[in-house]
């Protein structure tokens, strides 16, 4: 496998959304670097594909069907993680549907569940996880944002944004308050190749365009090598006294300053 294998070896991680675009990209980039991987998703299919690629590449991955929508389907996924590999210490909260649209447009459904498969999901399996990272001297959590949560103009995002900025609330909340036990919470701001922008770019092609054109680094990351193996960088000891902030990979496009 391609990376540094020794950068999380030993380590376990649990990456939700795992079957496709960031979470795959994670799921490899951190197989590569050592750790073992439970990659979770709602179509089982797509996470063990994710696992069939890692184990492909010499890693070791747990492919498990999980709705981030279910409190069940959390506390399953990470008592299986547990069980199968002993800790935790890394969680990426990845796993995200868009509620997308003008605010006249969105309906009282879409904003649910984009409120429960965001910053809902997101402070469930931070709750869940925190014990076990805690009993193994720490770790790091990554939760998801959006640049749509700093845009000047936010029509057409105001529902998406307000599910992501929740999300960077209850980073900087989790940070303060666990960091005595040595867990880091960052929230990552991501451009990539995934599915979810593939999908904008086709129905958007006019502001995609014009979006493209602001950013500093004129492309749009890679899934594991732009995103994923960041990802592993943050977890290291090197980044071991960052925490509570939001880290934007998306080539200088977005200024959360």
């Amino acid at each position: 496998m391609a990376g540094d294998s020794s950068a999380l070896g030993g380590k376990v991680a649990l990456i939700t959304g795992a079957g496709q675009g960031i979470g795959q990209g994670t799921a490899l980039a951190m197989a590569a670097a050592g750790a073992v991987v439970a990659v979770a998703g709602r179509t089982v299919e797509k996470v063990e594909e994710t696992a069939r690629l890692v184990t492909a590449r010499g890693g070791r991955a747990l492919a498990l069907a999980c709705n981030v929508r279910s409190a069940d389907d959390l506390a399953a996924a990470v008592a299986s993680t547990v069980n199968e590999f002993g800790g935790i210490d890394v969680l990426v909260n990845n796993a995200q549907e868009v509620p997308l649209g003008m605010l006249d447009d969105v309906t009282d459904e879409a904003f649910t569940a984009g409120f429960e498969s965001g910053p809902l999901a997101t402070l469930r399996l931070m709750k869940l996880v925190r014990p076990h990272l805690s009993a193994r001297g720490g770790g790091t959590i990554f939760n998801f944002c959006s640049s749509a949560g700093i845009r000047w103009d936010m029509s057409g995002y105001g529902a998406y944004a307000a599910v992501k900025q929740g999300i960077r609330a209850l980073t900087r909340a989790a940070a303060a308050e666990w960091g005595r036990e040595g867990i880091r919470v960052l929230t990552i701001a991501p451009h990539a190749e995934s599915p979810g922008l593939k999908w904008w770019v086709e129905n958007n092609p006019d502001e995609a365009e014009a979006f493209f054109r602001t950013i500093p680094l004129g492309r749009i990351g890679k899934l594991e090598e732009d995103i994923g193996r960041a990802l592993v960088a943050l977890c290291g000891p090197d980044m071991g006294y960052l925490t509570g902030a939001t880290i934007p990979l998306d080539g200088g496009q977005a200024n959360f300053d």
